[in-house]
């Protein structure tokens, strides 16, 4: 089976499935990426495991703009990619896979359509993260997904929302969105115990830890987490607790000035880090917070687990069905102050319990796999290939 993957965008994440799945069809896989878009460093990282079947190209040409907040179907954005159908076919797939509906997808969809080449499709969005999706992206959906053949959703929100679109069941496998779990372990082994306490003291990080990693954009719930970490620091009173935000983005000045203005000197920002050294971080942390108020799956959420921490979860966060259980984190409500505010207290409350859910974390984590990714996208591929024989 020859394979083609068309992404307009990916990050390190998907280096080790993309590996997974050229071995698994023995060399037979090529990825087209948009090289003006794709950070250097995620670049070499796919050609070192593709050689030159990772084929970047550039000049794309759009109309539109996506929303700097992240928020999903606030902006659009149609590209077009000069020479990214005529490379496709040069590599004659019997399978296109494509990211989404929209992006790249159009090359996948045209030659279904024209060429009957078979398309599966891997999804991310949920109910939620669609709760205002336009008519027209909807009808666009629905129009579509005559011409997709097999789906591979993330996790359970995700297989809901593509079913209310009217996809069957009977082609839809689940788990390809997975983090690079086994290279962040290797990573956080090599971190001595010395190293985590001397990096703890420079940040001034004190007690219980709670770590958020990410962007800092209205989407990701970061000020929530702040009004209510006001609060909580508030009525913990003596109780020693830091909450350590690793991440840069638009919102970084306006985060400073509320912890400036509330005296949250417990609070401490360290700015964009580089992916590769996340890990000393995740060492430094006792529990993991993600207040996010929209995502489809949070992969910071798998390697924080990775790295055996337990997990405080949004409710608005489409993978906690599958990752975030009793014995590993909570599930809360950003938008509820209170809510939050209980559920950091609680956290602290039951410190004695963190490092056992921080072990149920990475059992739990060890099911999600890049191995585990390319089994339910392969099956993808065969349930797509059936449907044309």
């Amino acid at each position: 089976m020859r394979v083609v993957w068309v992404t307009r965008s990916f990050l390190d994440y998907r280096i080790p499935v993309y590996d997974e799945l050229c071995r698994r069809l023995d060399g037979q896989f090529t990825l087209f990426y948009n090289a003006d878009y794709v950070p250097d460093r995620v670049c070499r990282k796919a050609q070192a495991v593709l050689g030159d079947r990772a084929i970047g190209l550039q000049g794309e040409l759009h109309i539109g703009c996506d929303r700097w907040d992240g928020m999903a179907n606030k902006g659009i954005r149609i590209p077009y990619q000069r020479g990214l159908i005529k490379a496709i076919l040069k590599e004659k797939p019997d399978v296109v896979i494509s990211d989404g509906f929209f992006q790249w997808t159009y090359a996948a969809l045209w030659l279904r359509a024209a060429r009957r080449i078979p398309h599966v499709m891997c999804y991310e969005r949920t109910a939620h993260t669609e709760r205002n999706a336009q008519w027209y992206r909807r009808a666009y959906r629905k129009l579509t997904m005559r011409w997709i053949d097999a789906m591979c959703c993330n996790g359970k929100l995700c297989g809901e929302y593509v079913q209310s679109l009217g996809f069957l069941p009977d082609r839809i496998t689940y788990g390809h969105m997975t983090a690079d779990v086994e290279t962040i372990v290797e990573k956080v082994n090599q971190v001595a115990e010395q190293q985590v306490q001397q990096k703890r003291s420079e940040l001034g990080l004190q007690g219980v830890v709670f770590l958020y990693v990410g962007r800092l954009i209205p989407l990701k719930g970061v000020m929530q987490l702040l009004e209510a970490w006001r609060i909580f620091s508030r009525e913990a009173g003596n109780a020693r607790c830091s909450l350590l935000i690793v991440g840069g983005g638009p919102q970084e000045a306006e985060c400073g000035a509320y912890c400036i203005e509330n005296d949250l000197d417990n609070v401490r920002f360290t700015g964009s880090i580089d992916y590769d050294l996340l890990p000393m971080y995740y060492r430094c942390a006792d529990v993991f917070v993600m207040p996010t108020l929209e995502d489809n799956w949070s992969l910071v959420v798998p390697e924080a687990m990775a790295c055996g921490l337990p997990i405080l979860c949004s409710k608005y966060n489409g993978c906690w069905p599958e990752l975030v259980r009793p014995e590993n984190g909570w599930v809360f409500d950003p938008l509820d102050v209170s809510d939050t505010v209980n559920i950091l207290a609680l956290c602290l409350s039951k410190r004695e319990l963190l490092q056992s859910m921080g072990e149920a974390s990475r059992r739990i984590v060890e099911n999600h796999t890049a191995s585990q990714a390319a089994n339910a996208i392969m099956e993808a591929c065969s349930i797509a290939v059936k449907r044309h024989q």
